[in-house]
C-alpha cells in the first residue's frame, strides 16, 4: 500500500510481471529502431568521420554555431522580458473593475493568441519597411511577434494565477485598510508569483523554440546559421547540422527548465502562499484557474 497512488493501486505481482514484460519488449523495439536508423545512415555515409570532423574544430564553432547562437539567445531574451511586461500589464487589466479597461484588454489578449505566431511575423517583417524607413526589421519582427503572442498566453497564467489566491487574502486586506493597489502588490501577486512559476517558465521554453521561426525571414539565429549558412560551406553535413543544433536547442531548453524548478522550490520554501499550481498553458482559449485552489496560508 506503501506504493498505491490516488489515481491507481499498486500493481500486485501479475502486474509488475506484466509491467516489466512490456518494458522490455519496449526498450528492444526502440533499440531496434535505433539500430535501422544507424545502420542507414551507415549506408549513406552520414557517419563517416570526415563529416563530423569539422563539428571539432574551433573555427565551425566560431564563425557559425556561436553567432547563430548569440541571435537566438537575443532574441529569446527580448522576446521574454517584453512578453513577461506585456502579460502582467494584460493579465491584471483583464481584472479590473472597469470596463473600459477590462473588455479592449481581453480583446486583444484574445485577437493574438488567435494569430499564428509565423503569420504575425511575416505581417510585421513586411510592415515595418513600408511604416518606417527601409531597413533589416528581422530581430524587429521576431521579438514583437513572440512578445504579442507569448505575452497574450502570458496574460491568462497571470490572470489564472493572481484569481487561484482564496478571496478571503484579498477580502482580508481590504478589512485592514489597503486599497486595491496595494492588495494587489502586496498580498497577490506575491502569492500568485509562486503558483504562477511551472506555467510561465513553460511558456518560456516555448518562447525560446519559437525564436526558430526567424529562419523564415532570414534573421540570424542557430537554425538559420546551422542549417541553411554551415551546410552550403561545408558540403553533405546538413543532418549532421540538424542533429548538432538540436542538441544545442534541447540543452538550451533543459537548463531554463531547471533553473525555473529551482527557483520555484526556493520561492515556495521562503513565501507562505495559498494558491495551488497553474497548470502550463495549452493554447487553448479560455485558460482559467480555480479560485482557492490552494490551502489556506498559516502564518
Amino acid at each position: 500500500m506503501s506504493q498505491a497512488s490516488v489515481l491507481f493501486d499498486a500493481p500486485g505481482r501479475r502486474g509488475r510481471l506484466r509491467n516489466h514484460l512490456l518494458t522490455g519488449v519496449s526498450t528492444l523495439a526502440l533499440l531496434a529502431i535505433a539500430g535501422w536508423v544507424l545502420l542507414k545512415l551507415q549506408e549513406k555515409g552520414q557517419l563517416n568521420p570526415d563529416l563530423w570532423a569539422p563539428f571539432f574544430a574551433a573555427d565551425t564553432w566560431n564563425d557559425f554555431i556561436i553567432p547563430g547562437l548569440i541571435g537566438t539567445l537575443t532574441a529569446a531574451v527580448l522576446g521574454a522580458v517584453f512578453a513577461l511586461l506585456f502579460g502582467a500589464v494584460f493579465g491584471i487589466a483583464r481584472l479590473s473593475d472597469h470596463r473600459w479597461i477590462r473588455i479592449p484588454a481581453g480583446v486583444i489578449v484574445e485577437l493574438f493568441r488567435a494569430i499564428p505566431l509565423l503569420l504575425l511575423i511575416f505581417f510585421i517583417w513586411f510592415l515595418a519597411p513600408t511604416v518606417l524607413q527601409p531597413g533589416d526589421y528581422a530581430l524587429f519582427a521576431i521579438v514583437l511577434g513572440l512578445t504579442l503572442y507569448n505575452g497574450s498566453v502570458l496574460a491568462e497564467v497571470f490572470r489564472a494565477g493572481i484569481q487561484a489566491v482564496p478571496r478571503g487574502q484579498s477580502e482580508a486586506a481590504y478589512a485592514i485598510g489597503l486599497r486595491k493597489g496595494g492588495v494587489m502588490r502586496l498580498i497577490l501577486l506575491p502569492q500568485a508569483l509562486t503558483a504562477m512559476m511551472p506555467a510561465v517558465v513553460s511558456q518560456l521554453v516555448v518562447l525560446l523554440k519559437d525564436t526558430a521561426l526567424g529562419y523564415f525571414i532570414v534573421y540570424v539565429d542557430l537554425l538559420n546559421m546551422g542549417f541553411k549558412t554551415l551546410p552550403s560551406s561545408l558540403p553533405g553535413t546538413k543532418l549532421i547540422s540538424a542533429v548538432v543544433i538540436g542538441v544545442i536547442y534541447i540543452l538550451l531548453a533543459m537548463a531554463l527548465s531547471w533553473v525555473a524548478h529551482w527557483l520555484e522550490k526556493r520561492s515556495r520554501r521562503s513565501r507562505k502562499t495559498a494558491a495551488g499550481p497553474i497548470e502550463p498553458p495549452g493554447g487553448a482559449p479560455g485558460l482559467t484557474a480555480q479560485p482557492g485552489a490552494g490551502m489556506p496560508a498559516v502564518d
